[in-house]
């Protein structure tokens, strides 16, 4: 039987200095870091997933970052695969593996498996594919807020490649999304989650939201922008719909002023904020702190919490 050794997640919502409390406890614990985040898996698109710099990464590993082009299909499952292949490696060379959750499917999908979901249809697809052109994401979403509620209230409304699996996943299992992935599941084997979740004041966390937006214009945020729209890569590939990438084209285009950009930006990674808050609250055995990974009483308090 293989023994059972210890993972470490730090979860929270965007800004709440995961990486951070993730670089302290690897250095300290003798530890590499996994990224679980569904933006930062795309090459190039850099600052706005606020992927941790090489500078910043203090020379500890990160792993799961970079993994797909901009066009390339890369599910939970995929993700599930590539990150067993590193805990494999970091149990093969002794290294304690420190996974940095921001986006709760994967984590979900790496702790729990992957239910038995309905296969792909092209045809559907094309189908709300054509919708979405059309009519515009928000129509999406309207359309699986009828047939469930429920997944509908966890999807941004512009999403619209994760509202397009949504419904394909509704329509071909004939069954509230819930069930479909309650069922079904091949747990992790040979790892213990220790799950510590950062949590600060909600005021807080809106101020260092709108800092972190801010801060990521002056670090040439547009640039990065301009030069992927000019790369090559389809408008419609999935990371040109990640939370400001949206916003700045159209400021590329003249359509819209950068001010207004910024503030769009901040708005919508507060409610980005709001139900990743709402998701990990359902997530059971979490050790919460009231605090950013960055201040160092909540860096002793998780490094206190691992020690014991």
């Amino acid at each position: 039987m293989t023994a059972v050794e210890r993972l470490v997640v730090i979860l929270g919502p965007t800004a709440t200095g995961k990486s951070a409390l993730a670089t302290h406890l690897a250095q300290r614990l003798g530890g590499e870091i996994l990224a679980c985040d569904s933006t930062q898996i795309y090459r190039r698109f850099d600052i706005g997933t606020a992927k941790v710099s090489p500078h910043a990464r203090e020379g500890i590993p990160h792993h799961l970052v970079d993994l797909a082009e901009p066009e390339d299909v890369f599910t939970a499952g995929d993700y599930r695969r590539r990150a067993i292949e590193v805990l494999n490696e970091l149990r093969r060379r002794g290294k304690i593996p420190i996974l940095t959750a921001g986006t709760g499917l994967y984590l979900r999908a790496l702790l729990e498996g992957l239910a038995d979901a309905p296969a792909r249809s092209e045809e559907l697809r094309a189908h709300l594919r054509e919708r979405a052109e059309t009519r515009g994401a928000q129509y999406l979403h309207r359309l699986l807020r009828r047939l469930d509620p429920e997944s509908a209230s966890r999807i941004a409304p512009r999403d619209a490649q994760k509202l397009i699996r949504a419904v394909e996943i509704r329509v071909l299992a004939r069954k509230p999304i819930a069930e479909v992935y309650g069922a079904g599941r091949e747990p992790l084997e040979g790892w213990h989650a220790v799950k510590i979740g950062l949590l600060p004041p909600r005021d807080a966390l809106y101020a260092r939201i709108n800092e972190r937006v801010e801060a990521m214009i002056a670090a040439g945020w547009l640039n990065e922008a301009c030069a992927l729209a000019a790369s090559g890569s389809s408008r419609r590939a999935k990371p040109f719909q990640f939370i400001g990438y949206s916003d700045l084209l159209e400021v590329i285009e003249g359509r819209a002023t950068i001010d207004a950009a910024i503030k769009h930006i901040q708005q919508a990674t507060r409610q980005f904020a709001k139900r990743q808050i709402t998701w990990f609250r359902r997530e059971p055995g979490i050790h919460w702190l009231s605090g950013f990974g960055d201040d160092p009483a909540i860096a002793a308090a998780a490094l206190k919490l691992l020690n014991s």
